[in-house]
């Protein structure tokens, strides 16, 4: 790691969601579009509401909920951000677990997620987003992002805010964090923690494709993200 500018349940009680084609399978842009219009509209927004809170016109608003644009890392993190509400409401793949051991009762059990059994959604610039969780958790999203190379997060020095605690790890390739104060690198084996409120903008500066697994951890008692 090089730094600029700055000094579950035991095996064989949970549930298995079978691996099996997932919900998620071929998530595209229209897919996702179609889960932000659903979020908005179950929080009582209008395109031109969510817009306003956005900074952004009710036409992109309705272009990303249609699937003619496709959202930034930024962009999604914003709108889920002004919704209140968590990228696992966007990414659950609601998939339903296989039954439970009789002996013993689905509350004591926990799931499991099949590799694989979870589909990437491809934002714009390249960025992959790939959900970790096996069922939607209150308070709690935990997702792996791929960023090809050359490839940042948002336009040109533009850094994101939202509500929570981020924990990432990066596992191969290195990714680029850029802070208001400096500059981190981090590369295969080195992790992260910081406010989300904290400015932000991560990329990829290399030739090699950056691969981190992310935990974000809301505010008690709240559901954004």
């Amino acid at each position: 790691m090089t730094i600029a500018g700055r000094s579950e349940a035991p095996p064989g009680r949970a549930e298995v969601l079978e691996s099996r084609p997932s919900p998620m399978d071929g998530f595209d842009p229209e897919q996702l579009g179609s889960r932000l219009r659903a979020l908005r509209e179950l929080r009582g927004l209008s395109v031109r509401e969510l817009g306003r809170r956005l900074g952004i016109s009710a036409s992109a608003v309705s272009q990303i909920e249609r699937g003619l644009m496709t959202p930034s890392v930024n962009r999604l993190l914003a709108m889920v951000t002004a919704m209140e509400a968590n990228l696992s409401d966007v990414f659950d793949a609601s998939a339903t677990p296989a039954h439970a051991t009789p002996s013993e009762p689905a509350a004591a059990s926990g799931y499991v997620l099949s590799r694989g059994a979870a589909a990437p959604v491809e934002l714009d610039g390249g960025v992959l987003f790939r959900s970790l969780a096996p069922t939607s958790t209150r308070g709690v999203d935990f997702f792996e992002s791929t960023y090809p190379p050359g490839v940042h997060a948002g336009g040109s020095h533009e850094r994101i805010t939202h509500s929570g605690y981020e924990v990432g790890t990066v596992t191969s390739g290195t990714l680029t964090i850029q802070f208001p104060d400096g500059t981190v690198e981090l590369g295969p084996g080195d992790s992260i923690t910081f406010p989300c409120e904290l400015p932000h903008r991560i990329g990829n500066r290399h030739d090699e494709p950056a691969v981190a697994t992310w935990l974000i951890v809301h505010e008690a008692g709240g559901s954004q993200t």
